[in-house]
């Protein structure tokens, strides 16, 4: 006979499903957590974790210490692990060898301090001197231990390059650049002297922040450019030598500028210009008034030209020759401030 309690009942039924639909429901609250727990960031979110893994690699790079290829001179010390016969200090050769005991001579020059200690490995694994051999190869001490400043500074000379010194840290150590300095400088890297690498020189203080400052490696050269110089004489506001950038394009009009310009008592259709060339000098006659109404094209001047404006009045002034303006040109005052 079935018992009351077991016996089928509409209540019952209902508290049974009403259980089953609350353990569902649960259930699937809990799978969508999961799911939004590991589903991808937000497209922002990725970008910036991009843009941080980006910027901490560049970091990274900027930070590291700079590679330097070994050459003839270098004493390196070289550490076989757990072969001691096979480790010590050597130096490299005139021809770019090193002498490993048992190993003999191996070809270093060129390669890094990793590569080295990589060829190494690959000379006494295939002589069958180790099965597994491990090296470290470390440049302890360089030919040259410094850099040479050159150029325009005040003190040219070889100065040291311990710790991480930078361009503009070199040319502090000589001195600064000198008044004649144009504004670039070249830097010839001893690894690779047939690529020299042109850095722009800021004007003033006001843009160091964006100045290329790369690390000067031992055994590199750098060289500060002498600025050009043009020759304003005659009858102009202040007559004289003036330094300009030789990487700029001045154009005459520009360079009496320099000069103050021209005064009311010149005789401006009687313009000299004298231009170095092969051959010597060349005199070029030209006209102002033309050029300031457009009727004669405003030339460009170059580095060593001399430009003369003879006055209209007075015998003081009267044109003697191509002789003469030279000498004044060489007597004439030079300005400092470079024209940029």
């Amino acid at each position: 006979m079935e018992s009351p309690m077991t016996r089928n009942n509409p209540r019952n039924n209902g508290r049974s499903g009403l259980l089953v639909l609350i353990f569902c429901f649960g259930f699937a609250v809990t799978g969508a957590l999961a799911q939004s727990d590991s589903s991808p960031a937000a497209p922002a979110q990725v970008d910036s974790q991009v843009g941080a893994t980006q910027a901490a690699t560049q970091d990274q790079q900027a930070n590291r210490p700079p590679t330097i290829a070994i050459g003839a001179g270098d004493e390196l010390d070289v550490e076989v692990f757990d072969t001691s016969e096979l480790s010590g200090s050597v130096r490299v050769s005139q021809t770019g060898e090193i002498n490993i005991p048992v190993l003999g001579n191996v070809q270093v020059a060129g390669l890094t301090a990793i590569q080295a200690a990589r060829k190494i490995e690959s000379e006494l694994k295939s002589r069958g001197i180790l099965i597994d051999p491990h090296v470290t190869v470390a440049i302890s001490e360089y030919a040259s231990q410094g850099a040479t400043v050159t150029g325009e500074v005040h003190v040219p000379g070889m100065y040291p390059t311990l710790g991480k010194r930078r361009l503009l840290d070199m040319i502090a150590l000589a001195g600064g650049v000198s008044s004649s300095a144009g504004r670039v400088a070249t830097i010839i890297h001893r690894d690779d002297p047939q690529h020299p690498h042109d850095i722009h020189l800021v004007a003033n203080n006001n843009g160091l922040d964006a100045q290329e400052n790369p690390v000067i490696l031992p055994g590199d050269t750098v060289v500060i450019d002498k600025a050009g110089i043009i020759y304003i004489l005659g009858d102009v506001g202040r007559s004289g030598g003036y330094l300009i950038d030789n990487n700029e394009h001045l154009s005459l009009l520009q360079a009496l500028s320099l000069a103050g310009g021209w005064t009311r008592t010149s005789a401006q259709s009687k313009v000299i210009l004298v231009r170095k060339v092969p051959q010597g000098r060349e005199e070029i006659k030209l006209d102002l008034s033309h050029m300031v109404h457009g009727e004669q094209a405003d030339l460009k001047v170059a580095n060593g030209d001399i430009v003369y404006i003879p006055s209209s009045i007075g015998k003081i002034f009267a044109y003697q020759g191509i002789g003469a303006i030279v000498q004044g040109a060489e007597q004439a005052v030079v300005y400092g401030a470079v024209y940029k």
